[in-house]
């Protein structure tokens, strides 16, 4: 396609709705409509009432200097300017264009249809996720749109969600996450109010975006047990993990659980919540997707090494089996985290119960297929010392049969 590289497109948002001529002062109304300056004031020196893009009644005159824009004009300005002078052969610049920029300035003006164009610049790219979440007081309106969502008064639960779904796109690209955790969990904000009610009313695209963003921040042990000590935010979470939940929202919950799950006590409160049975019914569903398998068999090797978490795996046969019937079945990663969690409830810490409910399973079937496989030297090792134990109380119930025989039939 051959492109005239003096022709300069001005994007829709940076004219004058009144003027149609690029702003030089930005000024917006209480309707959230932004004109220029000059354009607005003669208008309403005129005697009008009103809005004139939307016609609204308006209930204040007084008008909002609109800078964020002011200097996204003058960097398109300069773009352009610049542009004109490159040579031919100069590639294109690969940042995003003002006209994009502008999308993502619309969140100011609280107006939900803008925040869905944001969304849709961020998923476009990899690029536009990265210049988001570098851009100066991005993240930081964000968080203050989440913790001023509580009360009520500014805004609706529809734009809520498309703030938790800008979240999501962009705080993977974050690089400063500590950041991101202290602004969002560590201030007088109250954000996690707001992706706690997401995740209890939103629909399934801003539950997924909920439950990632809260994986996203938790970073170090503090933010999780904050997460994790927020009334509702665990069993929330869990109920996303039903197998009979859309694929996404399961892989969701599960990689947001495995994050916040990491000190004793949130361990313990997931026990305490019944993560154990949810993570059973959902390995030994019918159909669960690869990663999704790890995913929950990940979440039960990391609740297995709490002292509740091994009682309640122990005391329920059916999850021990269905542990076992994952070895082999589904990916090395699988297999792991299933060889993970057998090796320490029968070999680590001796449960007879588990070890009953392994061999009923034909688990030392595995475990001998599993020593002639390909595995890892991890699997190898701890598939050695499960074998170890099943010879031992082989051996061990056939001394025991032996002293108990008073009669052996000769061979």
């Amino acid at each position: 396609m051959v492109r005239d590289d003096l022709y300069i497109t001005v994007p829709s948002f940076f004219k004058c709705p009144i003027s149609l001529d690029v702003m030089k002062s930005p000024v917006s109304l209480c309707t959230g409509v932004t004109y220029d300056r000059s354009s607005i004031q003669r208008w309403l020196d005129s005697g009008n009432n009103t809005c004139p893009a939307t016609m609204q009644v308006l209930q204040s005159k007084e008008f909002i200097p609109n800078r964020t824009l002011q200097r996204l004009i003058q960097i398109w300005s300069d773009s352009s300017r610049n542009h004109r002078v490159d040579s031919a052969e100069s590639p294109p610049h690969s940042a995003p264009s003002p006209e994009q920029l502008q999308d993502l300035i619309k969140d100011l003006d609280q107006n939900g249809e803008s925040f869905s164009k944001i969304i849709r610049f961020a998923r476009e790219s990899e690029e536009n996720r990265k210049f988001l979440a570098r851009m100066d007081g991005f993240i930081v309106a964000l968080a203050e749109f989440l913790g001023n969502a509580g009360d009520g008064k500014y805004w609706s639960f529809d734009f809520l969600e498309k703030v938790v779904e800008v979240l999501d796109l962009v705080l993977i690209k974050v690089e400063d996450d500590e950041q991101v955790t202290n602004l969002m969990l560590k201030t007088d904000r109250n954000c996690l109010a707001s992706l706690l009610l997401v995740l209890q009313q939103g629909s399934t695209e801003s539950r997924i975006a909920s439950a990632r963003v809260l994986g996203a921040i938790a970073n170090d042990a503090e933010s999780k047990l904050l997460i994790a000590g927020k009334e509702g935010v665990l069993s929330e979470l869990l109920k996303l993990i039903a197998p009979e939940k859309d694929p996404a929202l399961i892989e969701a919950g599960l990689s947001s659980l495995i994050r916040i799950s990491m000190p004793k006590r949130v361990k313990a409160r997931l026990v305490h919540l019944g993560a154990i049975k949810s993570l059973a019914k959902l390995i030994s569903a019918s159909n669960p997707s690869v990663s999704v398998t790890e995913k929950a068999l990940k979440l039960l090797e990391t609740v297995s090494s709490c002292k509740e978490g091994r009682s309640e795996i122990c005391e329920d046969a059916a999850c021990v089996a269905a542990i076992v019937h994952k070895v082999f079945k589904v990916s090395s990663a699988a297999t792991e985290h299933a060889v993970t969690i057998l090796w320490s409830l029968c070999y680590l810490f001796r449960d007879q119960r588990a070890q009953d409910a392994v061999a009923q399973a034909n688990g030392l079937t595995k475990i001998l297929l599993l020593m002639q496989s390909n595995c890892s030297p991890s699997v190898r090792q701890m598939s050695t010392d499960l074998l170890k134990i099943f010879r031992i109380n082989s051996k061990s119930c056939l001394a025991s049969y032996d002293t108990k025989t008073t009669h052996i039939m000769p061979f």
